[in-house]
């Protein structure tokens, strides 16, 4: 038998499961090292720019990961959580998990009832991933662990968008009750899989702790089949979500081109960042805002605000708290709504009735924020 000495090549390494050995003594290793290999981002969930906890659906906590709940008669808890230590996870380099805490769903569980966690990719990225997704014999594969305190079987899916929406739905198999288990999902391509070279929603990826019967059915698992709101997984079985404050958590998720899932690539804190801040950038100012704002025939004081990275789209802006305002002329301005521009360089507008030069904002006691969103 041969063998491939992959230690020989410095600075290069791959795990015994990732090499593969062809009849004619040809050698293929998947390796560890390959850098930006995770497609999906915050996949170890280090970043939550809006707040650690949340009982609102949508983005609301992780970045990048929202969950979505509907039906609920007690609003779930959605948490940026601690990987305990001594658990595998830990000791493969992961501190944060993505936990939802079930309420208290007395009515049972209903038809139009869910659950579901999910992050969506830009179509670009799966454009220029080097993945064929039009060829069966071309892969992604998807792994993550999860870990939940019920013991049953869960389901997801991968959800292609552009062209005619196709989706691939899967299963974790059974979960031992609070045990982490890695998931590994190997997902081949399909030649009506599309994908546009556009920053346009492209992916979807999505891990449901429970769907109601109005979103189940006849579903063959593992293959890609025309995507059907009504039939997206089979049937859920109710136990985690009617059992009060159960708990579903779910880190490392990591989506790489290729038929093995190879060690998770680790980014820092930073290199995160700023890639969650293409989708979600939050602005605290500490005094005043603009020292050196101006106005035009009295019409509107602006200033302008640089985003560290480039957003995704021009984003939505939410402003926090009260703003006050003053300036060395007058202090006859109402503190209006700000809007934001178009350019890439955002600038925040008020419009004012009486400005004049030398205006600028300052912040209440109560604290001010702007937050930026361009979310898919």
């Amino acid at each position: 038998m041969s063998t491939l000495k992959v230690g020989a090549l410095q600075g290069i390494s791959a795990s015994s499961d990732a090499i593969t050995l062809a009849n004619d003594g040809t050698c293929t290793a998947n390796l560890t090292n390959k850098p930006n290999r995770n497609l999906i981002i915050n996949g170890a969930m280090l970043l939550a720019q809006r707040g650690t906890s949340s009982t609102s659906s949508g983005y609301q906590a992780l970045d990048r990961f929202r969950v979505d709940f509907s039906g609920t008669d007690e609003a779930p808890t959605i948490s940026q959580a601690d990987v305990a230590s001594g658990t595998t996870p830990y000791t493969l380099g992961f501190r944060k998990t993505l936990k939802v805490t079930n309420g208290n769903q007395t009515s049972g569980a209903g038809a139009g009832d869910y659950i579901f966690m999910r992050t969506i990719l830009e179509a670009q990225d799966i454009a220029n991933s080097g993945w064929n997704y039009v060829s069966s014999s071309s892969n992604i594969t998807l792994s993550f662990w999860v870990k939940s305190s019920v013991a049953q079987n869960f389901y997801g899916y991968l959800r292609s968008i552009d062209g005619t929406s196709q989706l691939y739905p899967f299963e974790t198999g059974s979960l031992t009750a609070d045990t982490w288990t890695k998931i590994t999902k190997t997902i081949p391509g399909a030649s009506n899989v599309q994908f546009d070279n556009d920053a346009n929603g492209g992916l979807e990826v999505v891990v449901a702790p429970f769907w109601g019967t109005d979103y189940t059915g006849s579903v063959s698992l593992n293959a890609w089949a025309a995507y059907a709101s009504a039939t997206r997984t089979p049937d859920s079985t109710a136990t985690w979500y009617t059992t009060n404050d159960a708990t579903f958590e779910i880190t490392g998720v990591q989506l790489e081109v290729g038929s093995v899932a190879t060690d998770f690539e680790h980014r820092s804190f930073a290199q995160e960042l700023a890639l969650c801040q293409r989708y979600f950038y939050a602005y605290k100012p500490s005094s005043s805002m603009w020292r050196d704002g101006y106005s035009d025939q009295n019409i509107y004081v602006a200033g302008q605000i640089t985003f560290p990275v480039t957003m995704r789209t021009a984003p939505t802006v939410v402003k926090l708290g009260t703003l006050t305002h003053s300036n060395n002329e007058t202090n006859n301005v109402a503190a209006e709504t700000p809007v934001v521009s178009t350019d890439e360089a955002k600038s925040l507008v008020r419009g004012a009735s009486a400005g004049r030069t030398y205006s600028y904002w300052t912040a209440s006691v109560n604290g001010v924020a702007f937050t930026f969103s361009s979310e898919l």
